[in-house]
């Protein structure tokens, strides 16, 4: 998650009272960073309609964009506003009788990521565009905390896209509106990396602003404490990070559990065909006795390609317990992360590494995807699998995990941090933990997080197959549980009732 934790600090804010006889002096230089900033983020914005073109229209394209520039100059306003707050005054002055009602919230997020941050963001404001009738708020959104992806943008389905240009262009005035800074506290304001500053010109102008993150170790870092506590109010969406936030030293008045949602409308097993992942899968162990039967039951995994993520304790339980007589395969749906993606040698280097033995019948098949899925197809891969298994360290909520249990798969997950929030003996395979292990390297280090039972693990994975009438039931009651406490419309009355909470309270 932490993507840029080491990077060089910057200098640390005034405090709230000081902020605008200190912004006084250095206004200049802040709202010109600022300008570059968002003029980035508009260079994306477009190139990403470019790519929504085909390439032999080029000169419509061009035409295309020259027309949106002109005919929708708001949508500048809207990010020029920001540096002159009298224009901005007076803009949203003459638009008030046009947009109702006035209260604004700013939801700055990684939309164009593709990453957690990402998605979780796309759910909370798909969730409270369909389900919050008649607000007291409308909403905007605007690309902060991670670098954009083109490729995912292309993956989005239309209608996201539509409400994207939409909620881009929202007028807002800043003294009426709540800023929701979704992403990692180091990118919050001042950012330690280059990205959008959260909120954009600092504290005190917003009637609130609101931190949305979450850690998948033991505690909160001190930097990150300090950050914290600046913010009016700090979502998280686990009971797990309210102890943690407070116990590291975050004000326990500004700590609010908020859960995420999950789309299980668009995570409906009863909609989709199963994808044949064989065709986009690459043997990289195993699976080459032509006399084998093609239907494996077949275990699916999805997770960025890092430590934290448990790859190496999958891998040993899942090679210890099978071997190619089993009629099963591994599917690991990843991508790289601060690392190569050259996933084959890594993991037949690890294999060889190991204590692990070559069983007489030979090592169970392990295909790796690691080709971009667009998010319209990411239903038809979990449709086209008999499992879904995800043997991390830490999560902070794990949204592959409640994915796969919308679209009713019986799940093993390793039952600490994050999925403790969800997990139970009825609707997935709650995998126990030996031991907490320290972390070693990276921003965490020091930090501690669980380390998941091999063993168990083997059990669970043995299990999953030897009997499945009781997974099935296990990923029935998966969806329900999904339906009744994380679907959209439940999230977004919470996430609605916090807002109205916020407006209501004098400032």
């Amino acid at each position: 998650m932490i993507a840029h934790e080491n990077q060089q600090q910057q200098q640390q804010p005034p405090p709230n009272n000081q902020m605008q006889s200190s912004n006084q002096s250095h206004s200049f230089n802040s709202k010109l960073k600022t300008l570059i900033l968002y003029s980035s983020s508009i260079l994306i914005l477009f190139l990403a309609i470019s790519f929504s073109f085909p390439k032999t229209n080029y000169y419509y394209t061009v035409q295309h964009l020259k027309s949106t520039l002109t005919t929708h100059p708001t949508f500048f306003q809207s990010i020029l506003g920001f540096f002159d707050q009298t224009q901005k005054s007076q803009q949203t002055q003459k638009l008030n009788s046009i947009f109702k009602p006035s209260h604004c919230v700013l939801w700055m997020a990684p939309f164009l990521s593709g990453g957690g941050y990402s998605s979780e963001s796309w759910s909370y404001v798909l969730a409270l565009s369909e389900h919050v009738k008649n607000p007291r708020f409308k909403l905007a959104i605007e690309q902060h905390g991670d670098l954009e992806s083109l490729e995912f943008w292309e993956g989005l389905p239309q209608d996201m896209k539509n409400l994207a240009f939409e909620l881009h262009k929202t007028q807002c005035r800043v003294n009426e509106t709540i800023v929701i800074c979704h992403s990692e506290p180091g990118a919050w304001y001042p950012p330690l990396f280059e990205t959008l500053p959260c909120p954009p010109t600092g504290y005190g102008d917003y009637r609130s602003v609101v931190g949305r993150t979450m850690f998948e170790t033991d505690r909160v870092n001190p930097e990150h404490v300090k950050r914290c506590n600046r913010m009016d109010f700090v979502w998280v969406p686990t009971e797990f990070h309210v102890s943690t936030f407070v116990q590291s030293g975050v004000d326990p008045a500004k700590v609010v559990k908020i859960v995420q949602p999950i789309d299980v409308k668009f995570f409906d097993p009863l909609k989709y065909e199963p994808l044949d992942i064989a065709k986009i899968g690459k043997c990289v162990l195993g699976g080459r006795n032509p006399n084998l039967s093609s239907k494996e039951f077949v275990f699916l995994s999805v997770f960025k390609w890092e430590y934290r993520k448990g790859w190496d304790v999958l891998l040993k339980a899942y090679l210890k317990e099978f071997s190619e007589a089993d009629g099963v395969a591994l599917y690991l749906l990843t991508n790289t992360y601060h690392s190569d993606g050259d996933f084959d040698n890594k993991i037949v280097n690890f294999v060889e590494d190991s204590d692990i033995e070559k069983p007489v019948d030979g090592w169970a098949p392990i295909f790796v995807i690691d080709t971009h899925i667009a998010q319209i197809d990411l239903p038809r891969i979990y449709k086209a699998a008999g499992a879904f298994v995800l043997s991390s360290r830490g999560e902070g909520w794990g949204r592959p995990i409640v994915e796969a249990m919308a679209m009713s798969l019986p799940v093993i997950a390793t039952n600490w941090s994050g999925p403790t929030e969800y997990l139970t003996e009825e609707n997935s395979y709650p995998l126990q933990v030996d031991r907490m292990s320290e972390v070693m390297e990276g921003p965490f280090k020091g930090h501690f997080w669980a380390e998941p039972s091999v063993d168990k693990l083997r059990a669970l994975m043995r299990g999953a197959i030897s009997n499945i009438e009781e997974a099935n039931a296990k990923g029935k009651k998966a969806r329900e549980d999904m339906i009744r406490r994380f679907s959209p419309e439940i999230v977004a009355g919470i996430v609605a009732d916090h807002i109205n909470k916020v407006l209501d309270k004098e400032m």
